[in-house]
């Protein structure tokens, strides 16, 4: 929903104001792209991932000298950390995109929500008063 011209007016004032008053912070605020921090989370996403991958790849070859029940919990430990990385990138991706997860909307054949047809109690209950009206 765009501005109206009286809202772009106060704003306009209120950032000419902030710059007067502290131009050191204004200049903060405007070099901030929240496009930057979306970006520097989904490749710290990406870099976990990859150590996640070394430490499966780790346990399932195994490393020389080392305790062979431990291995299976490297592989596993490393699966989790992927695990945990991609989770991480796509929810900062998804924050910082706008898109929304989806959403299952009710599962009606007739595509009615819910809260406009009742409970089945109160369409029983309906049902039940209709009868009793058109029987007397």
């Amino acid at each position: 929903m765009p501005l109206s011209e009286h809202e772009q007016r106060l704003l306009e004032q209120i950032e000419r104001a902030l710059l007067a008053e502290d131009p050191k912070f204004a200049s903060t605020v405007r070099s901030t792209d929240p496009r930057h921090h979306v970006r520097r989370r989904v490749i710290v996403a990406g870099l976990v991932f990859v150590a996640g991958a070394g430490l499966m790849i780790a346990g399932v070859v195994g490393i020389k000298g080392a305790n062979v029940a431990g291995i299976p919990l490297v592989g596993v430990a490393g699966f989790l950390v992927m695990f945990a990385a991609v989770l991480f990138g796509v929810t900062a991706y998804r924050r910082g995109s706008g898109v929304e997860p989806l959403r299952v909307v009710g599962g009606t054949r007739s595509g009615r929500t819910r809260a406009r047809r009742g409970t089945f109690a109160d369409r029983l209950e309906d049902r039940w008063r209709r009868r009793a009206d058109d029987g007397h």
